[in-house]
């Protein structure tokens, strides 16, 4: 027969080892893991070190300094090893008491109460500029969220709405191309839940990788294979993008009009979605540009705009081809003239070539005169480096509330009201409008190895909901669970980073709800 332990330091109750305290069964989630002395969970967050239930991770905190990193994150344990009681750890006591208000807790290593049928595992108090301060501080379970990811690249990626793969299993659909981007929408509760047992564990693989910054492999129905990585280039089809353009072949050629006047003839900027040609184009027209009568395929929008001028592709402009004079239709022998200077650009520069007119009108590839080639380089100058962007979004809703308040609107409406402030990491989290508590967050802005996952499948995720400590008393908290920074700290395995520059303290910060 077992009894009930809880670990004084994680809050997680665990059935006590049987006769020969062999194992213990951990109660974090519902999959009950049996974890036999020395070993950690299915999870790989949670280990039985000496029939105590433990947290594998270290609470992660951060402090407001320019110093570097103090303590590296990184795994604590592999699935089914040997658990190192000593990873990570800093001592409690270099988190002096009397300057609490320089530190914040992170939910991430901050252990789960999953159902939230008892308060979050740290609910802490601290003084903030004068004020008292309460932040409640858990990993939340999500099964109902998602990954929304942005690759900077015009390159063709495969058609709106097409499956995404990963290791076979379907994870994602592609969504809408937005300027300069194509957009991924991975991960969700009917992938994790609602297809096969091996769909859900694909999913939740592919989302906590995401999530910790590691490269992911995709394939596109249809489309590309993809290498996608949180602040890293995506590589297509194995080739690494390096720029995402300046602007359509419509706005390149608004921008960069004037200094090319008097070097060029014609300039023809091909994009897969608006390709831009000088002479015809308003800007043209500003400088007093003559028009040059090359014709060029596709569907005339308003003067010197083109649409599907090609098929979408890998080739210039993220379209289909090698060959820019593939693009042009005809050239007009009463406008165009012998010696006429041409220059063929793509949206990023990285694609150029310049030819002349013959007596016959017929294209003559040239070496690009060094003012036409200064213009073209500066197309690459303003372009930014292609990178992929990662975005968290999950429900904060349900049963996680339980563990902020006894009675969870009140919670809701404090965050709609702009009383708490929501931070997933320490990393600054929007609130989406409307019903619920819907958080996104930039994973680039969170520790290393924030997300973990349980067996459910369902991704874990740090959050923390910080307000004033009379705020937290009046929607209901757990005013008798609040503890002093300094005193949470006690016996706690504990990781110290830098808060990182590009967010701001997520104590006194202004809540962003939409």
């Amino acid at each position: 027969m077992s009894t009930t332990h809880a670990d004084p330091t994680t809050g997680i109750e665990a059935d006590a080892p049987e006769k020969g305290g062999a194992k213990i069964v951990c109660n974090a989630c519902p999959v009950l893991c049996n974890i036999t002395a020395g070993r950690s969970g299915a999870c790989d967050r949670y280990a039985n070190v000496d029939g105590v239930l433990a947290r594998v991770d270290p609470l992660v905190l951060t402090r407001r300094s320019t110093a570097t990193e103090l303590v590296p994150l990184g795994e604590a344990v592999s699935m089914g090893g040997a658990w190192d009681a000593e990873a990570k750890e800093v001592p409690a006591e270099q988190v002096r008491a009397d300057t609490t208000d320089e530190y914040f807790v992170t939910g991430v290593g901050a252990t789960t109460t999953y159902p939230d049928y008892k308060p979050a595992p740290f609910i802490v108090s601290t003084r903030h500029a004068g004020v008292d301060t309460v932040t409640v501080v858990t990993e939340g379970v999500f099964s109902y969220c998602s990954f929304k990811v942005k690759i900077d690249t015009d390159r063709y990626i495969g058609p709106e709405q097409a499956a995404v793969r990963y290791d076979g299993e379907i994870v994602g659909h592609v969504t809408t191309a937005e300027y300069g981007s194509q957009m991924l929408s991975l991960g969700g509760v009917h992938h994790l839940t609602g297809g096969s047992k091996r769909e859900g564990r694909v999913t939740c693989q592919m989302m906590m990788d995401l999530g910790n910054k590691k490269p992911v492999e995709l394939e596109i129905e249809s489309g590309a294979k993809l290498i996608v990585a949180a602040g890293k280039p995506p590589v297509i089809n194995g080739v690494p993008e390096k720029r995402m353009r300046v602007g359509c072949g419509s706005a390149t050629i608004g921008i960069f009009a004037p200094q090319w006047k008097d070097h060029v003839d014609e300039v023809i900027v091909v994009d897969d979605h608006i390709t831009g040609v000088l002479t015809e184009h308003q800007a043209g027209k500003y400088i007093e540009m003559k028009s040059a009568g090359i014709r060029i395929k596709g569907k005339k929008s308003t003067p010197g705009r083109y649409f599907q001028v090609a098929n979408p592709g890998l080739g210039w402009g993220g379209t289909d081809i090698t060959d820019p004079l593939s693009i042009v239709e005809k050239v007009d022998e009463k406008a165009a003239w012998p010696g006429l200077r041409v220059l063929f650009v793509s949206t990023t520069g990285e694609d150029a070539a310049y030819f002349v007119l013959d007596e016959q009108l017929k294209f003559v590839a040239q070496p690009m005169p060094a003012p036409v080639q200064k213009v073209v380089d500066r197309i690459g100058e303003n372009c930014e480096p292609a990178l992929c962007t990662v975005l968290f979004l999950g429900g904060a809703g349900g049963s996680l509330r339980a563990g902020v308040t006894e009675n969870p609107i009140l919670l809701t409406r404090s965050i709609k009201k702009l009383i708490t402030n929501v931070t997933c990491g320490g990393a600054p989290a929007y609130v989406w409008p409307g019903g619920g508590i819907m958080v996104m967050v930039d994973v680039s802005r969170m520790p290393d190895n924030s997300f973990g996952y349980v067996p459910t499948p369902a991704i874990v995720a740090p959050i923390e909901f910080t307000m004033q400590a009379a705020d937290y008393g009046a929607l209901g908290g757990y005013v008798n669970c609040v503890r002093p920074l300094a005193e949470v700290l006690g016996g706690q395995k504990l990781a110290l980073l830098t808060q990182a520059p590009q967010n701001p303290w997520p104590v006194g910060t202004q809540p962003v709800v939409g």
